[in-house]
């Protein structure tokens, strides 16, 4: 599936001159590309979809799912036909990709080309019929230059080799190109003076270009404003790269052009394309379009190494990049011409490996469900968890648990907010804490009260949300349980071993005793066993007495008495199993 590798060298903005508020300037030759990925047509929003994911949706669910979020553009990391023939009835079009360890036989044969296409591109492509195909263009390799340097001299043969057979098949109008890492771009600010790493620009890039241009395909892009502010040394400011509007003494400037950045995926656009101008890459199809194939922000991370990995921020990047793109306002060098995005991701993938921020870059769950809830509204129903008007009441998380407690007994009481769910043994009693407990009884009368203005209050001590508090999230020390309920386990299934093996023992005890009863031996002691001590004679009769030492004695008493206790063992042995059983079903632990 690629490597998606998003860290590299990004955006290190050394923000100079943070100037006065000044009227932006256009360059005399910054030309308008055609707006939207594919080099025609309107710039859309489109997501990412990897299948690292426990429990993913089925393929045969996934269809209507992307119908209910109004999503009609993805992008694959592969061409697997199992997924592509779900996607068929969805309506949307798909990105598929070749994976890196696939280009060396691509782009050694062009007959290995062509029955990649056959295979893997023909049946989807709507060639014979009058409605656009599933495919809509086809990503060769994924970030090469960093994750594969090797495959490099590789990739552009296999990107020339499948847009040949994608001609001779009549379907040239498929594009065909590679998603290159943003660490290619060098100095990218100011963005006037950006330019591509020069141990590629000639020997890959400028080839790359020409052909892109020739073919009128995009020049594809992975850009992650999240890595450009992490790496910022706090240059950056946050809300910049939110997209969340800035006052004009906080606004970057390019001091070459004037002109004004109000966000960092702009400045990181335009200088794209100021690398692309410097190359002077020409073609017979005209400018080459951007399409940003990869961009998001992760909801979750390590608290000190990802400190910026929220849900919030994730919402607000990704809510407000849909905005921006649909309100189609270009770049301060190219206004108009807005580049169509892949948001990266439509599920959290959690089997990735890497920082704990790698699982979550995810819109959903892998079994549909949001991990937060978007900002969305009037994007035309696109991800329709829009949550606007999905609002909720919690506790604040900072309140003082006696407030916290007494406002829920006002909730549930004179309130009148139904609490039985919150009783023990109800579907809402866990987790057992005051804070739980007290959220689930405010939403109850925030939501009965219509969402009132007012209603969330609880004496300062309840808060709203866009999140569901539905959803389980574990707590923070949840291991320490799972730890101590796992050991309960172990001493369990020890304790039924060694009852079981104390079992076992007495039962060859009773065995032996029996046959020694029935056998007629249980009190005789040969002449020669080490028993015997003394021979005495009584009133002329041979008496034999056999004098042990008190392990010895201890010993023969057990075999001679076995029957007498095995009754009582038995007995012991059913209450161990029970205290076992009912330990086992007892929700102590729960």
């Amino acid at each position: 599936m690629g490597s998606r590798s998003r860290g590299g060298r990004h955006l290190l903005l050394l923000l100079l001159l943070h100037l006065l508020s000044l009227h932006s300037s256009l360059l005399p030759w910054a030309a308008v590309s055609a707006a939207g990925g594919g080099g025609s047509g309107d710039p859309y929003v489109g997501v990412t979809i990897g299948t690292a994911v426990t429990n993913l949706l089925s393929p045969s669910d996934l269809p209507e799912f992307l119908r209910a979020q109004r999503i009609t553009h993805v992008r694959l990391y592969d061409a697997d036909p199992r997924m592509l023939s779900a996607l068929a009835s969805s309506g949307a079009r798909a990105i598929v990709g070749v994976p890196n360890d696939e280009l060396l036989a691509l782009g050694s044969s062009p007959a290995t080309a062509s029955a990649w296409v056959a295979r893997r591109v023909l049946p989807y492509a709507g060639a014979n019929s009058s409605t656009p195909g599933l495919i809509a263009a086809i990503a060769v390799g994924d970030e090469v230059p960093t994750a594969l340097p090797s495959a490099l001299p590789v990739l552009l043969p296999a990107i020339q080799s499948l847009a040949a057979a994608l001609a001779a098949a009549n379907l040239s109008s498929i594009p065909v190109s590679t998603p290159l890492p943003f660490s290619v771009v060098l100095d990218p600010f100011p963005p006037s003076q950006a330019f591509f790493n020069q141990s590629l620009a000639k020997s890959f890039i400028l080839p790359l270009l020409s052909h892109l241009a020739n073919t009128s395909a995009p020049l594809m892009l992975n850009l992650y404003p999240y890595y450009s502010m992490m790496q910022s040394n706090g240059v950056i400011p946050l809300d910049n790269a939110l997209f969340k509007p800035l006052p004009p003494s906080l606004e970057m400037v390019d001091p070459n052009t004037l002109l004004h950045y109000t966000n960092v995926f702009d400045a990181m656009l335009d200088a794209v394309h100021v690398a692309v101008k410097n190359l002077n890459a020409t073609g017979g199809g005209g400018p080459v379009p951007v399409l940003v194939t990869e961009t998001g922000w992760p909801s979750y991370g390590d608290r000190r190494a990802e400190p910026y990995a929220t849900r919030d921020n994730a919402d607000a990047y990704n809510s407000n990049l849909i905005k921006h793109v649909n309100d189609k306002p270009g770049t301060p060098m190219r206004p108009g011409a807005q580049a169509s995005v892949y948001i990266y991701e439509l599920f959290n993938e959690d089997l990735r490996p890497g920082p704990v921020s790698e699982a979550n870059w995810g819109l959903f769950h892998g079994n549909g469900t949001p991990v937060y809830l978007l900002h969305v509204s009037g994007a035309g129903g696109f991800l329709a968890n829009d949550t606007t008007d999905r609002t909720f009441c919690i506790a604040s998380d900072d309140a003082d648990e006696k407030a916290v407690q007494a406002a829920m007994d006002w909730a549930c009481g004179p309130g009148r907010t139904d609490c039985t769910a919150i009783q023990p043994g109800q579907g809402c009693y866990e987790p057992n804490d005051v804070r739980s407990h007290a959220s689930f009884a405010f939403d109850s009368y925030y939501q009965s009260q219509g969402k009132a203005a007012g209603s969330c209050y609880f004496q300062g001590v309840g808060m709203v949300t866009t999140t569901d508090p539905s959803e389980y999230t574990p707590p923070q020390h949840c291991h320490f349980f799972l730890i101590a309920y796992a050991f309960r386990f172990f001493l369990l299934f020890m304790f039924s071993v060694l009852t079981v093996f104390d079992l076992f023992i007495h039962v060859c005890l009773e065995l032996e005793g029996f046959s020694r009863s029935a056998c007629g031996h249980d009190s005789c002691i040969f002449p020669g066993s080490k028993l015997l001590s003394n021979v005495t004679k009584s009133d002329g009769a041979n008496t034999t007495t056999a004098q042990t030492s008190d392990a010895e004695g201890s010993a023969i008493w057990r075999l001679r008495t076995g029957r007498e206790t095995g009754f009582l063992f038995i007995l012991r042995w059913l209450l161990s199993l029970s205290v076992v059983l009912i330990t086992t079903n007892s929700n102590f632990w729960t």
